[in-house]
């Protein structure tokens, strides 16, 4: 999920929102200030309900907030590198850089996000406790018991044993210390995930027909989003399942054709295309890596533009190339390798090109992986 926009940084963590949460931010407060809170406390301004619900829609997604940013702290305190965290439609999402090492890390991990939101909760909760007891009442009162409730809610929520839930992590760190098997963890969370996912699909058809028609198109929604995420944990599991103990060396075409910068793309079309058979060409200086080329960037030059443009103005730059090391474990580069546009990374060795790996030497690793794994489970 990509941020639409940039809000700085928290704890060292870049945060970011996509446009969708405005969606649900809209909804949220339009509930609240135009039905929830007229209905329970009748009689006040119109004003005072709008700035209500807007106010309390803000701190749910600041509670949202916190909850990614625990994640992401606990993430770096156990070694995994965070790229950013995003708040979307469905609430939020951390970019880990990186699996658990161990399912202790795992625990810890998981289990830190839904204990700040209920914490949140317990917090608006006591705070709604105090002013009623003092007598108090009104929208005040009705705002903190709403954000006690929903932070409350949405921590039992996220730890029901379901990925790609905080819960899903928990039962996957569970499963992982009983087993001893990462993989089968991950596909035993992801199948749990599709199965909750399926459930609230069928439960939010019902509400719809019952009549609750907002509602059972919302849990619907949410239900078809888990089986979504659900299926691609689990190929991404298997995925790393068979790639484990695979190092780069392993995969990578080592010694790649380059070309200089400077070669129009002309000359590229002309003398490398159909010499070279790959569809990526590295850039060099001195055998340093400063770019790479595609075949797509180059199609994306009309003809009568080629003998003008060198290739170093089409490559990406050397700060978006994708670096890694011969001895770098495979799991370890997939994760930066898929937010790369060109899909490709670039091996070096104390700064010069050794190797690149494409997206065809990571299918070819995956089935020789799975074939291994395939005849390792027949011979037992």
């Amino acid at each position: 999920m990509r941020a639409s926009f940039r809000l700085g940084r928290i704890a060292g963590v870049p945060v970011g929102v996509n446009w969708s949460v405005l969606v649900i931010f809209l909804l949220i407060a339009w509930a609240l200030s135009a039905s929830l809170f007229p209905r329970s406390y009748p009689g006040r301004p119109g004003w005072e309900y709008v700035a209500a619900g807007l106010s309390a829609a803000v701190v749910f997604f600041l509670g949202l907030l916190a909850h990614e940013v625990s994640h992401s702290v606990v993430a770096k305190r156990n070694g995994i590198e965070v790229g950013g965290i995003t708040l979307w439609l469905f609430g939020g999402v951390s970019e880990l850089k990186g699996e658990a090492k161990d399912p202790g890390a795992e625990l810890r991990i998981a289990g830190i996000g839904p204990l700040v939101s209920l914490l949140i909760g317990f917090f608006f909760g006591g705070i709604a406790v105090v002013i009623a007891l003092a007598g108090g009442s009104g929208l005040l009162l009705g705002a903190l018991s709403w954000l006690a409730g929903i932070n409350i809610l949405l921590a039992i929520f996220n730890v029901l044993p379901a990925a790609p839930l905080d819960g899903g992590r928990l039962l996957r760190a569970a499963v992982w210390k009983a087993t001893g098997d990462r993989t089968k963890a991950s596909v035993v969370a992801a199948r749990a995930g599709w199965g909750l996912g399926a459930l609230l699909i069928a439960f939010g058809l019902w509400r719809f027909l019952s009549g609750a028609a907002l509602g059972g198109l919302w849990l619907a929604l949410i239900g078809w989003f888990l089986i979504g995420a659900a299926g691609m944990e689990e190929r991404q599991a298997r995925m790393g399942g068979a790639l484990r103990g695979v190092r780069v060396a392993d995969v990578m075409t080592p010694q790649p054709q380059t070309a200089s910068g400077e070669l129009t793309v002309a000359d590229f079309v002309d003398h490398y295309l159909f010499a070279y058979r790959h569809s990526a060409l590295p850039l060099t200086e001195e055998g340093r890596p400063v770019g790479l080329v595609t075949l797509d960037r180059v199609r994306g030059i009309p003809a009568d533009q080629r003998a003008s443009t060198t290739l170093a103005q089409v490559a990406c730059r050397s700060d978006e190339l994708v670096l890694a090391s011969p001895d770098e474990p495979l799991n370890d580069l997939l994760p930066r390798l898929s937010e790369c546009a060109d899909g490709r990374a670039l091996v070096v060795t104390d700064q010069r090109l050794v190797g690149i790996i494409s997206p065809s030497d990571i299918s070819r690793a995956v089935q020789r992986g799975s074939l291994r794994d395939q005849m390792t489970t027949g011979r037992h």
